[in-house]
């Protein structure tokens, strides 16, 4: 008989009636204390549980809203902006400077001679420094190791290694698709060590007039490579002026091909600069923790061609919507009835005469209404 209650009854029930004395309990008493007992049980692992999915709730909000959690400084895609704020144009950089190319006059200047980092730009010097020592373009040159690892903590790479690819394809990669691993392979390819790379684009940085200008590792992902935004557009200036360099830096699309694999196919990472008013001339983008968004470009502008560096922009897009924001203004400040000059070319890159600036500022803008819109962005290097 009490091997058929226990199987009949509750759990909870059978245990209570093999207890002596237990059979002085009514069921509904017993019952009732083992429900008590088994919510008492469960009630931390169920609170641990709705904690994990609060917890889970709030990790994916803070990502929406932008924010890291590793840090404090606030992430987003891009600080909107009214197109022009008393009388000048609404720049967001921390360090700015616009030319026209076709006078070398100064447009708008905002610190343009304080020394900040300048992330992936520093590849404009590198690889003036590789072609100073005559690559061998279809040569070819394997990714290895020791590349990956000079390239460890930037974007991720689609240059395996192993993958073999012309020394062509890999200037292409490191001026457009700003790929790290590029930069080390080309200074083997030329016989330089990441070091001695780095020590010949500071030397070639002086040998352009840059006193400001240094570089400690070769590819923009140390804090330590630094320029000005005066410095950067003559350092653009001498890699458009290059034959070979030049022309890559305006392309908007290439196809590498590795051999024995599937091309490589690479879109310009300033090919969100070009707008219906705005033809790029040349440029090249940078971004590291410190330096934040930066973009050196040559544009042609209603007509004038126009040299513009932009150094220390919060939000990706944000350099983008500051190369729109001048555009806008220049083509705004054009006398009515007076159409665009012909354009002159951008070899004057960086090297303005002597006539005064138009416009200056050393404080930062307040963000106010909405910038014009801008599209949306490739991969970052």
């Amino acid at each position: 008989m009490n091997f058929l209650l226990r199987r009949a009854l509750a759990p909870g029930l059978a245990l209570a009636l093999a207890v002596p004395g237990a059979a002085t309990l009514s069921v509904a008493s017993t019952a009732g204390a083992t429900a008590a007992a088994t919510a008492a049980r469960i009630a931390p692992a169920r609170a641990r549980a709705v904690n994990g999915k609060k917890k889970l709730k709030l990790k994916k909000a803070s990502v929406a809203s932008g924010h890291r959690r590793s840090g404090k400084r606030k992430v987003f895609l891009e600080r909107k902006v009214s197109w022009m704020r008393n009388g000048l144009p609404n720049v967001q950089a921390a360090g700015a400077l616009v030319i026209d190319l076709d006078t070398g006059r100064e447009l708008y200047s905002r610190g343009p001679d304080q020394v900040r980092p300048i992330a992936s730009v520093s590849k404009l010097a590198a690889m003036l420094v590789v072609m100073d020592r005559n690559p061998e373009l279809e040569g070819l040159t394997t990714i290895t190791k020791v590349d990956a690892e000079v390239a460890r903590g930037g974007a991720k790479s689609r240059l395996l290694e192993g993958m073999t690819l012309s020394n062509r394809d890999l200037v292409h990669a490191a001026l457009m698709a700003s790929d790290n691993r590029a930069v080390p392979a080309l200074g083997r390819a030329v016989g330089l060590t990441p070091a001695q790379l780095a020590a010949a684009m500071t030397q070639k940085a002086r040998d352009l007039g840059l006193t400001h200008t240094r570089f400690r590792e070769p590819t923009g992902l140390s804090p330590d490579n630094v320029s000005t935004a005066r410095e950067v557009l003559t350092l653009l200036g001498a890699v458009m002026k290059h034959p070979i360099l030049g022309p890559i830096t305006r392309k908007m699309e290439y196809d590498a091909h590795p051999v024995g694999r599937p091309p490589v196919p690479y879109v310009n990472t300033h090919k969100l600069a070009r707008r219906s008013n705005v033809d790029v001339l040349g440029g090249k983008t940078g971004y590291n923790n410190v330096a934040r968004y930066c973009l050196v470009l040559a544009a042609q502008v209603d007509g004038r061609n126009y040299g513009m560096s932009f150094l220390g922009n919060e939000g990706k897009l944000t350099r983008f919507g500051d190369v729109a924001r001048v555009s806008d203004w220049i083509v705004a400040r054009k006398p009515k009835g007076v159409p665009g000059a012909a354009g002159g070319g951008p070899a004057g890159v960086g090297q303005p005469e002597t006539a005064p600036a138009v416009a200056s500022t050393e404080t930062a803008a307040t963000p106010t209404a909405t910038a014009a819109p801008v599209p949306q962005a490739p991969a970052e290097p």
